[in-house]
Parts: structure tokens; sequence; C-alpha cells
């Protein structure tokens, strides 16, 4: 039975994770029997949080949710899930300009792991404008993203621009 366990990687960087990323967390969850949150390495970004930060961040906020595990990977996100045996990548989708990016990873993926499908999950609506990008910018400006991020995240927020 357990060789028959449905596994998919979430990957993203999650800098830091955000409410419409736990929504796709919490959701993907329940449709898998292993959903395992992969914290992308990215050298093309500089991130506020180290990996092992953002790692920590998800795993207090999804402590609920037995059947997700965290790890980090940089390498090819087909490669990971390759050799995490997943079958396959869950991707959160904003909007028709997320989509269309979306889509060309999906393929790529596909084109190098054709044995892992790409499943996308709409944002929930209340969500659909938050990213990453935007709770930083709101929280180095000491703005309000309680509504934005879980409370550990408003904190860790708090603490990196309050020093």
């Amino acid at each position: 039975m357990s060789e028959n366990k449905r596994v998919a990687v979430y990957p993203g960087s999650f800098d830091p994770v955000t409410m419409g990323h736990l929504d796709i967390i919490q959701r993907a969850a329940r449709q898998f029997d292993v959903l395992i949150v992969a914290v992308l390495n990215n050298r093309s970004k500089q991130p506020l949080f180290s990996i092992e930060e953002r790692m920590d961040l998800i795993r207090q906020v999804t402590a609920h949710l037995p059947n997700v595990e965290v790890d980090s990977f940089r390498d090819l996100t087909a490669n990971y899930v390759k050799h995490r045996n997943a079958q396959a990548i869950v991707r959160g989708v904003r909007s028709l300009t997320d989509f269309e990016y979306e889509f060309q990873m999906a393929s790529t993926n596909h084109k190098l792991n054709p044995d892992a499908e790409t499943v996308f999950m709409m944002t929930n609506l209340k969500y659909s404008y938050v990213s990453s990008s935007i709770v930083k910018e709101i929280a180095a400006f000491q703005g309000d993203v309680k509504d934005l991020v879980p409370p550990e995240v408003e904190k860790a927020l708090r603490l990196k621009y309050n020093n």
C-alpha cells in the first residue's frame, strides 16, 4: 500500500510564505497522500529570509497538516520531483499572466520528466493580489501585513525590518 502513495511537490521560493501559499498548501494536502513543500534555492534572487528560516516558517504554519513535509533543493524542479518519487507538481495560479509563465514551466518540466504531471490550483480570490514581493514591500515600510501572511511570518518580518 505504501508504494501507491500519491506524492506531490509544491516548489517555490516562499520568501516569505504568504496566506496565498498556505491556502494552496492546505488544499493540495487534501488531494495528495504526501505534499512536499520544496523551498527553491534560487541563485538569481536575493532572498530576505535564509533557506533555513523559510523552511522553519513553513514548518510552523503547516504543523497542523501531518502529510506535509518541508524540504529544500537546488536543482531543476523536474529532477527534484524524480528524486522524491513524486507524481505531481503543484502550482498556484493567481492570474492569466501567471498562467502563461506556469504553462511554459509545466511544458518544460513535462519534457524533462514525463512521469510528473503539473496540477494547477487557482488561488483563492481573496489572495489573488498577494505575492511575497508585495508583502516584503509593505513590511519594509512598516505597513500592516497581518491579513497577507500567517502570524508567525508577520512576527518574522517585523524582526527583519526592525533590525
